[in-house]
């Protein structure tokens, strides 16, 4: 059996000779109708045989837009609210699962689709002793996309903590640059966003469904790790190429979470990730984490007092493990921050 951390072999991921499998994408969107379209446009172009958009109570046109499109494989779910990420994720594979039930499932975002022939090129691999494939996602520019880049736990391998240890940081455990090349052997991970990622049939049967609590982000982070210490095998194959026109926002390499209120989503998550991937190293790793996260405020100019209050209160929903705020709960938790942090910001500036 492969050892986690190690690269597939050719032989383990060559010309699939099996009979054809179904396939099904699952695209959850919320008011971006304009990426939404490419999306669509591109996946209807590619051997799928069911896609399935969950819209998350989109009041951009987005309903209008799916419900005109005459293609036999489109599924619509109209949501009456915005469960986020997350919960759109979670409700389109419970529904995929249980009324299409594919082979395999493609997730990915409204701004994430494959390039193309992607599709025929998973269709062409042997995927036996896999439960899951990662794409190697990439830019619309041509770099690849770090919010994308999968990684191998270093709490679970030796090398890769050596070498976080050794002062790599990231770099120790994520995929370098070499694993995307087109030649590269195909590679065992531990953690895959969902963009590009490749679900089967046995994968969902045995790990279930993501968290829809979590609203946003490390939804896919929890449930990979989660399908690891399952047991489960998920290769990332450089030779399936996704794109994901992300337009984050960055100011030295820092992400800035706009609206304020993914700052409680982004550290509230992040922690409870932490905890699943470290282990017993997590309290040790505490300390590190909270001070790394509170000099973030730096970045967010006005909004830094906000932004250390949203904190304060993600990380004690974090180590509580509190997932019962409403979204509309996290808004208005957010706003009352932002009108206290920005009258102490008038008050003296420097806050």
């Amino acid at each position: 059996m492969l050892q986690s951390g190690q690269p597939i072999q050719h032989s383990s991921i060559a010309a699939r000779t099996e009979p054809r499998q179904s396939l099904a994408a699952v695209v959850v969107t919320h008011n971006r109708i304009g990426q939404l379209r490419v999306t669509v446009d591109r996946l209807l172009g590619e051997d799928l045989d069911h896609l399935l958009v969950l819209d998350n109570n989109s009041d951009d046109g987005t309903a209008e837009f799916l419900n005109g499109i005459d293609d036999p494989r489109l599924t619509v779910l109209h949501q009456d609210r915005n469960l986020g990420g997350a919960g759109g994720f979670e409700q389109g594979l419970r529904h995929a699962v249980a009324v299409l039930d594919p082979d395999w499932i493609v997730v990915m975002d409204d701004d994430g689709r494959p390039f193309r022939g992607a599709i025929e090129r998973f269709r062409r691999l042997d995927t036996r002793g896999l439960d899951a494939i990662s794409a190697a996602v990439w830019t619309p520019s041509g770099q690849i996309c770090e919010m994308n880049r999968p990684y191998r736990n270093p709490f679970w391998h030796l090398p890769e903590f050596l070498r976080v240890l050794g002062g790599q940081g990231r770099r120790g455990f994520y995929l370098g640059d070499t694993a995307y090349q087109p030649g590269a052997d195909p590679t065992d991970i531990d953690m895959a966003s969902f963009v590009g990622l490749f679900l089967s049939r046995d994968s969902l049967a045995r790990a279930g469904f993501p968290d829809g609590r979590l609203f946003i982000y490390g939804d896919d982070q929890l449930y990979t790790l989660q399908m690891r210490r399952l047991g489960l095998r998920i290769g990332f194959c450089p030779g399936l190429r996704f794109e994901h026109d992300t337009r984050s926002i960055q100011t030295d390499g820092t992400l800035v979470l706009r609206p304020l209120w993914k700052v409680y989503y982004m550290y509230r998550n992040a922690l409870i990730a932490y905890r699943v991937a470290a282990g017993p190293w997590f309290w040790p790793l505490l300390p590190i984490l909270l001070a790394k996260w509170r000099r973030q405020a730096r970045h967010y100019g006005p909004d830094r007092g906000a932004y250390r209050k949203l904190l304060a209160k993600a990380l004690s929903d974090g180590l509580h493990k509190r997932l019962d705020r409403s979204h509309q709960d996290v808004m208005t938790m957010a706003d009352a921050c932002a009108a206290q942090g920005r009258t102490a910001f008038q008050r003296d500036g420097t806050r």
